[in-house]
């Protein structure tokens, strides 16, 4: 625990709440996060906190974000991997990855969609169009004609794996491995299946 002694630049104590944020999140639901728990796991008073952040909505935001960006980084596709299905399978696999270590905030994220807050379902909504074309970008690899049709079955199969895995998480019925087999077998099949329709 940092002690309200220490002295910190507001860069870093601002870093510093939001990781507390991030890592309470990952452990209990978001909104049930006070700020009050937050001052006493920094060590500082409750009105310091609100010289960072506008309010616990704020906070809670600013938590969420960085949740989505940390996610956004783990499953970014390797640079390394010259064939697609293995850079998709990479990708995957760190998302199963991070919702492993991260299962409340992985569902904090993905649940944002549904909150009261308009600021975060916007949140949760860039962070599926950012996932969306960074598989759409790679489409013509796997021999996919970007469409309107592709980019519905893309955001199809992005809202699929989020329900996979929350249901992954309360009951692992399969292994990791059969796991990411499940989800990376998917995406060129819908997209498939949705070209030929739509041809």
């Amino acid at each position: 625990m940092t002690s309200s002694r220490t002295r910190m630049s507001p860069d870093a104590r601002r870093r510093q709440l939001i990781d507390l944020g991030v890592a309470m999140a990952g452990e209990q639901p978001l909104e049930s996060i006070t700020i009050e728990s937050v001052a006493e796991a920094a060590g500082v008073s409750k009105g310091l906190i609100f010289h960072y952040f506008e309010s616990k909505a704020d906070f809670h935001l600013q938590v969420v974000r960085e949740q989505a960006q940390i996610m956004l980084d783990r499953t970014m596709p390797r640079e390394d991997i010259t064939d697609v299905l293995e850079v998709l399978r990479s990708s995957v696999a760190a998302y199963v990855d991070y919702v492993s270590d991260n299962g409340r905030g992985f569902i904090g994220v993905i649940r944002g969609a549904t909150s009261a807050d308009p600021e975060i379902r916007d949140v949760a909504d860039s962070t599926r169009a950012a996932m969306s074309e960074r598989i759409l970008k790679r489409a013509p690899e796997l021999g996919i004609e970007r469409s309107p049709a592709i980019e519905l079955a893309v955001a199809g199969w992005i809202a699929f794996v989020e329900e996979t895995l929350v249901r992954w998480l309360a009951d692992p019925a399969v292994t990791r491995e059969q796991l990411i087999a499940i989800l990376v077998a998917a995406l060129p099949l819908l997209a498939g299946l949705v070209g030929e329709a739509a041809g």
